[in-house]
């Protein structure tokens, strides 16, 4: 609990708003389930596995089981022999992978499943892993869940050794992801097109499976980075969900005006290593400065942010830890980037939010330089689990209040809002682009050769680039401020129909045609009679071909 000081006016509005907002729970989607029955798996150079080995032996509920690891070059036959009741082996490596409850591991020769199995008394699958191998065999940014690797460091082994004989029962935690595959941009027909999330997961939790991704409960750690990189919505956060976290922000600002409070301005934060550094801060923190606990920081985009501004935050902190993984901090200052534009593009100030470092003086230092918004009436919009909804209604209520609005902004690369180009001098409306679009924004005519472009449907995930057999489209990014030009259909290309030169029906583009001609013109199978067939209407085409059997044939009869 913050000792947060109430001896001001608005020291006393943030205590009432803060349990205002803590009043609203938010409820998890699900549950991921964890056991563990405290097989233990140790790896390394076979004096420190073996002294580590024999202190967890003398813990009553851990089994060991000992891999001194051997190099790729020196892989050959895995030796095993048995210790003082324990299971060793020599060998190398091929592959370890897993979480709590659910390691798996690979020796580097055809039956190391096999022999895992049999010295193993049939278990392939360990609960924890003691990982002393240089290099670690697990190198993501946030290590599974019952995976210690604490390399040369005295103090992490000693500290791993202490927690591993806590992590054997039965354990549970939020499921902190939903995944809407329909609406997910990462690929189609083979082409992969958006990697946001799996750039963005520091616990490489996200696979693909070619045109949609695949998100690994037990690795999942929540850090939220992937919600906040999809440009779509296909993933959300489930814990708490967007239009949770919006409603307690709601709350937690109105609560602290109507209470009279001013100058709100909100400090994000993770619960357990920020609520840390907080703590030690409270009581210099000034009444206006609203903290809000959330899992992870980074399960926190621009759409809460810009969200928090329009409810009636006149600026937003985001508060880093040292232990946030690299992974996350790239998308917090990607998402930084769009947002700033975004304000920048109606007049406000961009540092009015803010993402700071976690020792005390940089947010000390934060707070004595921050820029504030102008004040403006609240937002009143309720809040969605639909991320482009959020933003967008956040956008137009400051774009109302705005002290220099411009009808448009370019946003940094990468930013998920923007128009498609197209050279109408390649483009043969072939509508390749169309059918891979994953939102829509293209569109062919009703019935004539037409190519359309929604802009406020557009994520900018390059599929239609892709697709494209002519390369006659490319994408850049921006933002239109106005709700009835970014959601207007526009006309980007049209053909008069090419008519069947035997019937007259009309049945494709001329550009469509002639670039077939052209590009069958010189193969062997396409001469004469042919050739001319490729203008003509699929039913033409076969009356054509078999009036030329039925001459043939009649002249063979001659």
């Amino acid at each position: 609990m913050l000792n947060l000081a109430t001896n001001t006016r608005n020291g006393q509005a943030r205590a009432a708003a803060l349990a205002a907002a803590a009043a609203r729970e938010a409820v998890p989607a699900g549950i991921v389930p964890y056991v563990s029955a405290g097989t233990l798996l140790i790896l390394g150079d076979e004096p420190r596995a073996l002294a580590a080995a024999e202190h967890c032996r003398q813990q009553e509920n851990i089994s060991c089981t000992v891999v001194i690891t051997m190099p790729e070059a020196a892989a050959g036959a895995v030796a095993t022999r048995t210790r003082d009741g324990m299971t060793v082996m020599t060998a190398t490596v091929a592959n370890l992978a897993g979480y709590l409850g659910a390691f798996q591991l690979t020796l580097g020769n055809p039956d190391g499943a096999a022999v895992i199995q049999t010295v193993t008394a049939g278990r392939q699958v360990f609960d924890l892993v003691l990982d002393l191998a240089t290099p670690a065999l697990i190198n993501s940014q946030l290590l599974p869940p019952g995976y210690f690797a604490p390399g040369n460091d005295a103090a992490a082994l000693q500290q791993a050794l202490d927690e591993i004989p806590g992590l054997v029962g039965e354990f549970e935690k939020p499921q902190y992801f939903n995944y809407q595959a329909s609406i997910c941009a990462h690929g189609s027909s083979g082409m992969t097109a958006c990697t946001r999330c799996l750039d963005a997961c520091p616990a490489d939790a996200i696979t693909s499976l070619g045109d949609s991704i695949e998100v690994d409960p037990g690795l999942c750690q929540g850090a939220g980075s992937c919600a906040t990189a999809c440009p779509t919505g296909a993933i959300t956060y489930g814990y708490p969900r967007l239009s949770d976290s919006l409603t307690r922000l709601r709350t937690l600002l109105q609560t602290y005006h109507d209470d009279n409070g001013t100058d709100a301005v909100l400090l994000f934060h993770d619960r357990e290593t920020g609520g840390d550094v907080l703590a030690a801060l409270a009581p210099q923190l000034p009444g206006h400065i609203l903290p809000v606990a959330v899992e992870e920081i980074g399960s926190v985009g621009m759409d809460t942010w810009l969200s928090a501004l329009a409810y009636g935050a006149r600026a937003v902190i985001l508060l880093g830890t040292s232990r946030l993984p690299q992974a996350v901090v790239d998308e917090i200052q990607s998402q930084l980037g769009t947002a700033r534009a975004l304000l920048a593009g109606m007049g406000y100030s961009p540092e009015v939010l803010l993402y700071t470092g976690h020792n005390d003086t940089a947010l000390i230092d934060a707070i004595n330089s921050l820029s504030l918004l102008d004040n403006s009436a609240p937002a009143g919009f309720a809040g969605l689990d639909e991320k482009r909804t959020v933003i967008r209604l956040a956008v137009e209520h400051l774009f109302a209040a705005a002290p220099a609005p411009r009808p448009l902004v370019s946003l940094p690369s990468g930013a998920p809002f923007g128009e498609v180009l197209l050279d109408t001098t390649r483009c043969t409306l072939c509508m390749a682009c169309v059918s891979q679009c994953p939102a829509s924004a293209l569109s062919a005519g009703d019935e004539m050769p037409q190519l359309y472009f929604i802009e406020a449907n557009c994520v900018q995930c390059s599929l239609c680039c892709r697709t494209c057999p002519e390369d006659a489209i490319a994408i850049t990014p921006r933002y239109l401020y106005d709700f009835q030009v970014r959601t207007r259909r526009r006309l980007l290309y049209e053909e008069q129909p090419f008519a069947c030169i035997r019937c007259g029906k009309p049945f494709a583009t001329r550009s469509v045609i002639e670039s077939i001609v052209k590009k069958m013109q010189g193969h062997a199978m396409f001469q004469g009679a042919a050739l001319e067939r490729i203008r003509m209407c699929e039913d033409c085409r076969v009356q054509n071909i078999y009036e030329e059997e039925r001459g043939i044939e009649d002249g063979n009869d001659g």
